[in-house]
């Protein structure tokens, strides 16, 4: 079977692709430091420890492997940490994969599919955000981001790498199959919070913020299924194999929920009310962020149905009630 390295595949979204992948018939390599992915997380292809900051080890696993393609998942991603310690974000993400891609292209590996984010665009308050929506960011998560994107575009006309990039916005969810999901250290995301709080392993969540300009006075974001994302990663790995080339894809439904809205869909989906406490806004929180994703449907052909509410906690439920990582 053909190889694909998946770099961070011990992680959240990156171990889900791993599983897509195997079940389209690829054989994922996963590349992964362990700093914030899980080894027992690994369960679909062979992993390889590394850092992206080690050049001499890239080289070492595209020898061994010579994967038809790259799946760029590892990043560091907290965005208060990145505007605290931007230097670390700036050496991690962007000066790793700038090793990443270099290696790449020595390798004569030429297909390269990035997981980017929302967080190029910046704020952009209540604007349904397409491809090609002005790149501001405003921290060092989203600004490595972009540069990493930058790189790409200059690697494809030196060294004639092709890129599918994927910005995407609020990921949820698991595996149906309760084989991989969600687990953060810290954990930052909404969902697995509410369930943190639901299942008594946080005292309560805190809602920051209630007197935004939405039906219900709380953010609304849009969010996708975990696996509905990484379906679409597969298609655009298909995309290159097909020599259609680089492009750019928005992932997300088009809609959005608000705080309160994903606090009521899980307490429906597990009989239990979320404690939880009333907190201030905080900086950089927009009302509404909702990306546009008209691109992906109708040249990939991504189609993502399991991005219901209540289908993504559901599954994200029955992964939490395992607990199955533990540092």
């Amino acid at each position: 079977m053909t190889n694909i390295l998946v770099t961070g595949g011990a992680g959240y979204i990156g171990s889900h692709a791993c599983k897509a992948l195997k079940a389209a018939g690829y054989t994922p390599v996963t590349f992964d430091n362990l700093y914030t992915g899980w080894e027992d997380a690994v369960k679909f292809g062979p992993f390889e420890k590394g850092d992206l900051l080690d050049r001499a080890r890239l080289d070492e696993v595209f020898a061994k492997y010579k994967p038809a393609a790259a799946m760029h998942f590892a990043a560091l991603s907290q965005v208060g940490e990145s505007m605290s310690d931007p230097g670390k974000y700036w050496l991690n993400n962007a000066y790793g994969s700038l090793n990443l891609i270099e290696a790449a292209a020595a390798a004569g590996c030429g297909n390269f599919v990035f997981s980017s984010t929302c967080a190029t665009y910046g704020e952009q308050d209540n604007v349904v955000l397409d491809e090609s929506s002005v790149q501001l960011p405003i921290n060092a998560y989203g600004a490595s981001k972009r540069a990493i994107e930058d790189m790409l575009s200059d690697f494809s006309v030196s060294h004639g790498l092709n890129a599918v990039i994927f910005r995407y916005f609020n990921v949820a969810g698991a595996d149906e199959a309760a084989e991989v999901g969600e687990q953060h250290h810290p954990e930052t995301h909404l969902i697995p919070l509410i369930l943190d709080a639901i299942s008594g392993k946080r005292d309560d969540l805190t809602i920051f913020g209630t007197d935004y300009d939405t039906p219900d006075g709380t953010c609304i974001r849009d969010y996708v299924h975990v696996m509905d994302l990484v379906d679409a990663h597969v298609l655009g790995l298909k995309w290159l194999e097909q020599g259609k080339g680089s492009r750019v894809f928005n992932l997300g439904t088009g809609s959005g929920f608000s705080v309160r809205e994903v606090m009521q869909e899980a307490a429906r989906a597990t009989g239990q009310t979320v404690p939880c406490t009333e907190g201030p806004r905080r900086a950089g929180d927009c009302t509404k962020l909702v990306s546009g994703s008209v691109r992906a449907k109708d040249e990939l052909g991504w189609c993502p149905d399991r991005s219901t509410l209540a289908q993504m906690i559901t599954d994200a439920w029955r992964w939490h009630q395992r607990t199955p990582y533990a540092k």
